[in-house]
């Protein structure tokens, strides 16, 4: 067989549907355990792990406390979860038919050979509905992409667009406002608002709480309580859904300790979660995303207007066609991507919160999507990474550009001639300005001639477009 033959991934790559999977599959392997059906099978065990061993210590007569190697061995199940446990399951669910009674079969047959397991497998998903199982999976997913994934790729970019404000707080830039030349800043203090801008979006996706409930068909305890009714069944809930969950490198003391999921006990429900948590935060990331994409895209302007240069790589060619061209593609792929992403936000944000009566399963297919919406967004930033790395700042462009706007200085002397009283400033000002191509000479024969004190006119004169910048270096170097 000739060894030219595409590889049996790389074929898997190149039929994909979805360029996630295909084109862009390396690019974003670090959502893919957290995010995958295989992601959501590890933490539906996770799930029903923990609720076993939480019932097992909650002092029923009929499940008794396990000894520490059936719970040890419980907590490798959750913790050397492989892709080969996830196909098993999905052959569980090839006869069910069912994706959460697969997982309850699955663990169960792990079961088998520890007698004292076995002895208790009808523990296994007790008085649990599916939903419950399924929505602190959701919350689990959603609590690693964004902790491990989402805000680390945010801080990587507000990082570096933090350095650049500081290392360009002091260059002068004409400003552009509907498109005309306007009061000049500096570079850095226009990179300093996309990070304030940045930080905020980053704070409010931060401090979402992963919301979870496990109170049984209908929000109610019905079934638990026919059990035990006297039980404080959702006292033990909030327990088991908001102690720490066991890390993967858990030391001997944190394995013989509580366990549960670490999120946020959600005490009223229909059968789901309502998903009002996960509204907020895909809201949260959009928000975050529309930030990004109005920053590609003046980027994208600065590199048109030669502000920005573009380091070469090797071999590398903008046009099939036009050998000169250096094109500002990762900027152009970012905003791309952002906006695919933040149409799947937009809709899960609005779609997920809404469920006919007690229950319907238009969320489910949906929320399949959630790893989508994020792996655009993770997408978006790694090209805004490499875009920003490989930006030069082209100073001279910069000042040439300055130079010829002069006319920017008819704001500075039409307010000092204001300042002093003198009538009509603004029109002067705007009569000789508008329009028009104005020259230093012109303004400073204006300047020369104005009835304000000799200190303010010498001040005025030594005035030039790249210096007429306020507070924008202060502000820049104090982001």
């Amino acid at each position: 067989m000739s060894n030219t033959l595409p590889t049996f991934q790389s074929t898997l790559q190149i039929m994909a549907l979805s360029p996630l999977d295909g084109r862009y599959a390396g690019k974003v392997a670090q959502l893919r355990p957290l995010m995958s059906e295989q992601g959501y099978m590890h933490r539906r065990v996770q799930v029903e792990i923990a609720w076993f061993i939480a019932l097992s210590e909650a002092g029923f007569a009929e499940f008794k406390p396990l000894s520490a190697a059936s719970r040890n061995y419980l907590i490798s199940l959750v913790t050397q979860f492989s892709t080969e446990d996830a196909l098993a399951i999905k052959d569980e669910e090839r006869v069910t038919n069912h994706d959460v009674k697969a997982v309850e079969y699955w663990i169960k047959k792990k079961f088998k050979g520890h007698a004292e397991l076995e002895a208790a497998s009808e523990f296994v998903h007790f008085a649990c509905t599916s939903e419950d199982i399924n929505n602190t999976s959701h919350a689990l997913q959603l609590q690693a992409g964004r902790d491990q994934v989402i805000l680390p790729g945010l801080d990587g970019l507000i990082a570096k667009l933090r350095e650049m404000a500081h290392a360009y707080a002091d260059v002068p830039m004409l400003s552009r406002t509907h498109g005309q030349t306007a009061s000049p800043t500096t570079v850095g203090k226009e990179v300093a608002n996309v990070v304030v801008r940045l930080q905020h979006a980053r704070e409010r996706i931060a401090r979402v709480p992963m919301m979870a409930k496990m109170n049984g068909a209908v929000g109610n305890y019905n079934a638990h309580l026919s059990a035990w009714p006297e039980f404080d069944w959702e006292a033990f809930s909030r327990k088991v859904v908001e102690t720490p969950a066991i890390p993967t490198h858990a030391s001997p003391a944190q394995l013989a300790g509580p366990v549960g999921l670490g999120l946020t006990f959600q005490p009223y429900s229909i059968q789901i979660e309502h998903h009002d948590y996960m509204a907020e935060l895909f809201d949260a990331v959009a928000r975050g995303n529309t930030i990004l994409m109005d920053w590609s895209r003046d980027v994208w302007g600065y590199v048109s207007l030669g502000y920005f240069k573009q380091r070469l790589k090797v071999g590398e060619i903008g046009s099939s066609t036009m050998p000169h061209k250096v094109n500002p593609i990762d900027f152009e792929n970012a905003e791309g991507n952002l906006g695919l992403a933040n149409a799947l936000l937009k809709h899960m944000s609005e779609k997920l919160p809404i469920s006919r009566w007690q229950r319907d399963l238009s969320d489910s297919t949906v929320l399949r999507n959630m790893g989508v919406a994020l792996g655009y967004t993770t997408l978006a930033y790694q090209s805004l990474s490499v875009g920003l790395n490989k930006l030069e700042l082209n100073e001279e462009a910069l000042a040439a550009d300055l130079e010829a706007a002069w006319e920017v200085l008819a704001e500075p002397i039409q307010t000092v001639m204001r300042r002093y009283g003198v009538q009509g400033a603004y029109e002067q000002l705007k009569e000789v300005t508008r329009g028009k191509t104005v020259t230093a000479q012109a303004l400073h024969g204006l300047i020369a001639s104005l009835p304000i004190p000799q200190a303010d006119i010498d001040r005025l004169l030594a005035m030039t477009p790249g210096s007429y910048v306020g507070k924008a270096a202060e502000l820049a170097r104090r982001v």
